[in-house]
């Protein structure tokens, strides 16, 4: 009993840091999908904004439109950078979370594994002890009788 109680508050403290990690690991995988979408998103608008101007330089495009276009290209660009290094953090970050919490669980599965070591010898010795008690009280029985069929 002396090392069951020591082994559960083990388990215990296991099972509060894997919980965490888990939730951490979903907020890190919430915001790795945010920060992938954003960057999704700005791509997809760049590509929109340059087809739509293939189709005016068709048509012909005074220069200052072509400036504007080549400045707002600028800012898009700066901007997909920007989101690139926020999503390759997010998916670091990511990657770091989901190592803590495959490791907590190692560690809580351990504990677990220890936990059953212990109910099953507890067990085994439970059956040991209720063995000999049959066992001792069939002797007693068996000289009973031999002393009973004696007299």
């Amino acid at each position: 009993m002396s090392t069951t109680l020591p082994l559960a508050m083990l388990i215990e403290l296991a099972q509060n840091k894997t919980d965490e990690a888990s939730r951490r690991l979903g907020q890190l995988q919430r915001a790795q999908i945010g920060a992938a979408e954003k960057l999704e998103m700005l791509t997809r608008y760049r590509q929109e904004y340059y087809d739509q101007l293939q189709s005016q330089m068709q048509d012909g495009l005074p220069s200052s439109s072509w400036r504007n276009f080549q400045h707002f290209i600028a800012t898009l660009d700066s901007a997909i950078e920007q989101q690139r290094a926020v999503a390759s953090q997010a998916d670091s970050r990511l990657a770091h979370g989901r190592s803590d919490w495959q490791q907590n669980k190692r560690r809580l599965s351990s504990f677990d594994t220890l936990a059953e070591r212990a109910r099953q010898q507890q067990a085994q010795l439970v059956n040991k002890r209720e063995q000999r008690s049959s066992d001792e009280h069939a002797a007693r029985q068996f000289r009973q009788r031999m002393l009973a069929a004696a007299e």
